[in-house]
């Protein structure tokens, strides 16, 4: 099994915010019957993914039940702004898109991995328009998610391919999409990451590895493997 086990103390902070999710649905201006990920919110729910569905709010914030309180409900804002719970139904054409990203098969426990390749890409068509490329870029998150049944799996392996990749060769699009991307999934899918593997990262990428990996937590970085040339 793919799955993180729920301690004691975790099952405590579940069982608390559990009781706040019909004040949480309420601030955030969602019905009563309302579904994250086709898990329903319900206070009174027995349904055991909901307490795994919750504990990724809770780890996110590192167990302060207010600010994981203060999370759900912004996750839920931010779905409703961005239609995100109907943006599996929104054609996005992936002509040009589906070759940048996406999601194939899983590991060998089962686990969804999504493919982001940085090389021999066409700036303009890719990033130009960017709102596009966002909204298609969390439809394949949203497709990831979709195979995680938060029974046997609750999250999934990201790989990043860096063949080919320049330096100097990301348009400014790029770079900001790349910005509100990050941003997005570390605001709304919290703890989905089992392993980041960055593959045929060039000296340039290892380096720059190097100089922010201090920046980050310790449980971020454990979840990194550089592959470098």
């Amino acid at each position: 099994m793919a799955i993180q086990t729920i301690t004691a103390a975790e099952k405590e902070s579940v069982a608390k915010l559990k009781a706040k999710l019909t004040d949480i649905k309420q601030a955030a201006q969602v019905s009563e019957g309302y579904k994250l990920w086709d898990i329903a919110l319900d206070q009174e729910s027995t349904d055991p993914r909901l307490d795994v569905l919750l504990v990724k709010f809770i780890r996110a914030r590192e167990s302060d039940l207010t600010k994981a309180t203060q999370m759900l409900t912004d996750t839920l804002i931010w779905r409703k702004d961005f239609g995100a719970d109907n943006l599996l139904d929104e054609a996005i054409d992936d002509s040009v898109l589906g070759s940048v990203s996406y999601i194939y098969k899983t590991d060998k426990e089962g686990r969804p991995v999504c493919y982001n390749f940085y090389g021999d890409i066409d700036q303009e068509k890719v990033f130009g328009d960017k709102d596009k490329f966002i909204r298609w870029r969390v439809q394949v998150m949203e497709r990831g998610v979709q195979l995680i049944d938060f029974v046997n799996t609750d999250s999934m392996v990201v790989i990043h391919d860096y063949k080919n990749a320049s330096l100097f060769g990301r348009s400014s699009n790029a770079k900001t999409a790349t910005k509100e991307i990050i941003k997005i999934m570390q605001d709304n899918y919290p703890e989905f990451l089992a392993a980041k593997l960055f593959v045929n990262v060039p000296y340039w990428g290892a380096m720059i590895f190097k100089l922010v990996r201090p920046l980050l937590s310790e449980a971020t970085t454990k979840k990194f493997v550089v592959c470098s040339k």
